[in-house]
């Protein structure tokens, strides 16, 4: 069976224009190209009519480059929402706290998930564990998703890469599905 008869939706998370600043986030961010795949899936997804939900970060620190008031915070060009698809607006990790994004969903009738966008170790990771806690058939896109470097406990500087892997490993098989792009587009 084919993942469109599945009743699937495509959660685009924080692809905002604030991420860009690579420096701000931690620097060294891996999977340069994740808003072009994210197109990339986003553009399949419209072509066969599919549910797709923009969920974006507003932070609440004015200082933050994902604050309402900065440029930052607007969607990035590559994933611009059109019209009937909707955007959801959350203040924390999770795209399901504080948002209607479960009601929306349900609605729907959607039992399956692909979530692709930014940042592996956090908002993807939460929304993921909350998804799949809710029941949901959940996918994310290894490489439409991507982190920066964390200094640790310790000092120690963990690279991106790592962080990325390590948190889809964590998420593996007990909230999600793990796939790259190419394999989803076959898929769908």
């Amino acid at each position: 069976m084919r993942l469109r008869e599945n009743k699937p939706a495509l959660l685009l998370i924080d692809l905002q224009k604030g991420f860009e600043d690579e420096a701000y986030w931690g620097g060294n961010r891996n999977n340069k190209d994740t808003e072009e795949k994210a197109a990339q899936i986003l553009s399949k997804w419209r072509s066969l009519n599919l549910p797709v939900y923009h969920i974006i970060h507003s932070s609440q620190d004015p200082k933050s480059l994902l604050h309402q008031s900065h440029a930052g915070f607007e969607i990035c060009d590559q994933v611009k929402p059109i019209d009937g698809e909707p955007v959801i607006i959350k203040n924390v990790n999770s795209g399901f706290i504080g948002t209607n994004l479960k009601e929306q969903l349900d609605n729907k009738g959607i039992t399956h998930l692909v979530i692709i966008g930014l940042t592996t170790n956090h908002c993807i990771s939460t929304t993921t564990r909350m998804a799949g806690n809710y029941g949901y058939e959940t996918i994310v896109i290894e490489d439409a998703t991507a982190t920066f470097d964390r200094i640790g406990l310790h000092g120690e500087k963990y690279a991106s890469e790592i962080i990325h892997q390590i948190s889809l490993s964590n998420l593996k098989d007990e909230f999600a599905t793990i796939m790259n792009t190419t394999q989803l587009l076959k898929s769908i």
